[in-house]
């Protein structure tokens, strides 16, 4: 009998029904078990005051838009205390859902598993979904509730950390990164959050350090609690790694949720626009009775952004820290738009170091994913004191010139009020490139205030008058008539026009109209060395 003639094997049969449903009961009662967890460690998340990972998920995604990737991954750890206990998704669920119908992948550690700690098969997960992420040009959020490295894994663990950092660096200015603290986050883990755009805390359930209290005392011998060392409200004044804090993680989540209405999904992309409410027709009057005229009275520029930006709303970064800046998101006639303006209610004003800091982060981030920047000024300089020169204001100071300078997005300034020396220049005028610039009425644009300007150019005669006050009274205003008087900059071409308050948002909402199609791209070359 020849080859050809042999029988052929009988075909492959598809299981019997009966045997394909058990295997499917299985694993529908394999999925059930991994999705509930431990009832009693589920108790003792919420006997924490903290929600599971899932349960977080359902707040911050779509409902049912969630699909994980990887829910049966184990660690395959062999040593100490990890025989024998592999539990599936290895302390991190991870995947894919959508907020508001806008596709974003995300991770949420578990807690209840390992305390959440990093092993290589967590790192691996989260690798992979940072891969999709960037692959995908969506955003990346990341929920954090973690003890840390998996001290039983060792040096795997600390590479997988390390994997997670240069994840975070190629994807930087690509697509939004958002960390969202709900538990420890300590050790290496904090780097991650240092990484991403956008940090939020939840007050008395998140903690984020390098070294906890115990080393802290052991090596110092200073005695400080979690949450001095490492809290959110730490976070949010001192430190200022959080942009956001929040009391619950309920409003937290939905937080999150609103600041991704308001981003792109990658840098290639236009933020989402909303619909067109007749801002270039809008006039609002309530803004000349907000803003004193008098330059030494305070006022909250807060206030001054509501009347801007539809329908007064807007979300802060880093609302408690370096109050004497404002940073917001929001709207112009459907249109997202970044604002950085001087705060006369701290400091009258005056930019500092953290003030440079983080208007220039905030500056970076919005010409990283093409969102127009108004710039709102009233500010009466840099801060003086030997503790800003000793702590580097020139250096930090720069960092915000540079991000001005650096920005190729649409830019808006109006100059409100004061506008003196350095800082006039910094807060994006038109010598670093500011596309379109107003100026109030009561705009005073100088080296210095008047006052302090006769001051210095009149000592001597001030000395030697017989009536110093009248005379210094009648140098200021023959100083404030020729060279601080509202149309000085305007005629020199310095500003585009000086316009009425109520005109502000019709301004605004025309000149980034007319900007609306800007294509300045920057220069070819590497990288720039900003001063860090």
């Amino acid at each position: 009998m020849t080859a050809a003639e042999l029988p052929l094997p009988p075909l492959p049969r598809r299981p019997r029904g009966r045997s394909m449903h058990l295997v499917r009961e299985r694993r529908d009662a394999l999925r059930d078990q991994v999705v509930a967890g431990r009832p009693d460690a589920v108790a003792r998340q919420h006997a924490l005051g903290k929600l599971t990972a899932r349960e977080r998920l359902d707040l911050v995604l779509d409902a049912g838009s969630f699909t994980e990737i990887e829910m049966y991954r184990r660690h395959q750890a062999r040593g100490m205390k990890m025989s024998g206990q592999a539990p599936h998704t290895d302390g991190v669920v991870t995947g894919s859902g959508t907020i508001d119908g806008r596709q974003v992948f995300v991770y949420a550690q578990d807690f209840t598993i390992f305390g959440g700690s990093l092993g290589a098969a967590h790192a691996a997960k989260i690798h992979k979904v940072m891969d999709l992420a960037l692959a995908a040009g969506a955003p990346l959020i990341g929920l954090n509730d973690s003890g840390g490295a998996r001290i039983q894994e060792g040096v795997m663990a600390l590479d997988g950390y390390g994997g997670i950092f240069r994840r975070h660096v190629e994807a930087s200015g690509v697509i939004p990164q958002i960390s969202v603290i709900l538990g420890p986050c300590a050790g290496g883990a904090a780097y991650s959050p240092a990484l991403t755009d956008f940090t939020f805390m939840v007050r008395d359930i998140a903690q984020m350090y390098l070294t906890g209290p115990d080393v802290v005392e052991a090596v110092t011998g200073e005695r400080v609690s979690h949450a001095e060392l490492g809290g959110a409200q730490v976070h949010a004044v001192r430190s200022g790694v959080a942009s956001f804090v929040h009391d619950d993680e309920e409003s937290c989540l939905a937080d999150v949720r609103y600041l991704v209405s308001l981003l792109p999904s990658n840098n290639m992309e236009p933020p989402l626009s909303g619909p067109s409410c007749g801002a270039a027709r809008d006039l609002r009057p309530a803004l000349a009775d907000i803003v004193p005229a008098d330059p030494a009275k305070p006022y909250d520029m807060r206030s001054v952004i509501g009347e801007l930006l539809d329908d007064g709303d807007f979300i802060e970064v880093h609302e408690h820290f370096a109050g004497n800046v404002v940073c917001v998101l929001g709207r112009v006639d459907g249109e997202v738009v970044g604002v950085v303006g001087n705060q006369p209610l701290v400091q009258a004003g005056v930019l500092d170091i953290d003030a440079s800091q983080k208007a220039a982060r905030f500056v970076r981030f919005c010409d990283s994913f093409s969102i127009p920047l108004v710039t709102l000024v009233d500010v009466p300089g840099f801060l003086p004191g030997t503790g800003q020169e000793f702590g580097g204001v020139i250096r930090h100071g720069a960092k915000l010139l540079y991000a001005y300078c650096e920005a190729t997005v649409p830019r808006i300034s109006v100059i409100v009020r004061k506008a003196y020396g350095g800082a006039y220049i910094v807060m994006d005028s038109r010598s670093v490139g500011t596309d379109l610039s107003f100026a109030w009425p009561t705009n005073e644009i100088a080296v210095m205030g008047a006052e302090g300007a006769v001051n210095v150019l009149f000592r001597r005669e001030l000395a030697a008058a017989a009536d110093p006050e009248r005379l210094r009274a009648e140098l200021i205003d023959e100083y404030t008539e020729q060279l601080v008087h509202p149309h000085y900059a305007a005629e020199r071409g310095l500003v585009d026009d000086v316009i009425d308050p109520a005109t502000t948002r019709i301004a605004v909402a025309r000149g980034l109209a007319m900007l609306r199609t800007k294509r300045k791209l920057a220069p070819q070359r590497k990288h720039g060395n900003i001063p860090l």
